[in-house]
């Protein structure tokens, strides 16, 4: 059975999202962030590099939420999650998490979770730095309504993930995200996000 390491609220909740969406058997452990136990020995067994998701599998450990959800996706393909039959669409979606994870969580990071908090200048121009990224979602990443277009995908979990991170701290305005204000409401209605919000002890925002 697969097994996922998780913090929760923490963007593991993508692949705890595209688990869950793909009808997969799975079983999950609480990771606690806020008490170091990404740094214990145990923990550093599993992920050397201290951070949560990680995925065990028969296999091996599979670490990186794109990793995971494009794992999920292959191994699950009656689920539909991913256009496995295309390879430049498949392609598309792996290139937008790519940006989530290399682009936009590392930019909206450093704006909410520095330590010690960014404040002044530094925590503006971070903010806004963090919203350009929001406004390349908006304006041309986000096809509508969802992020690859009519049919909902692994793209979809992950980056709520990240507007959820945003509409908390008050940064998603209306009036300037409303196809991502849209698209996290929709998400976020979604059964299988509703469960996991809930096993993760966790609120719709």
């Amino acid at each position: 059975m697969l097994k996922l390491y998780y913090s929760p609220g923490a963007c593991a909740i993508a692949s705890h999202i595209g688990l869950e969406e793909a009808g997969v058997d799975y079983e999950v452990e609480k990771i606690d962030l806020r008490s170091g136990q990404q740094r214990t020995p145990e923990y550093l067994a599993i992920n050397p590099a201290g951070v949560t998701p990680a995925l065990a599998t028969s296999q091996g450990v599979i670490t990186q939420n794109s990793a995971i959800l494009a794992y999920v996706a292959q191994t699950h393909p009656n689920a539909g999650l991913a256009d496995l039959n295309d390879p430049f669409a498949f392609a598309r979606l792996q290139a937008f998490n790519g940006w989530l994870a290399s682009s936009l969580h590392p930019a909206i990071g450093k704006a909410l979770f520095s330590k010690p908090p960014l404040e002044g200048e530094a925590k503006d121009e971070a903010v806004k730095i963090a919203l350009e990224k929001y406004d390349l979602a908006e304006n041309h990443y986000l096809a509508g309504p969802w992020v690859m277009g009519e049919d909902h995908s692994m793209a979809d979990g992950y980056l709520m993930v990240f507007t959820r991170w945003a509409r908390q701290a008050g940064l998603l305005d209306a009036a300037r995200f409303p196809k991502l204000n849209a698209h996290l409401d929709r998400v976020q209605a979604r059964p299988a996000v509703q469960r996991v919000l809930e096993a993760e002890g966790i609120a719709a925002v």
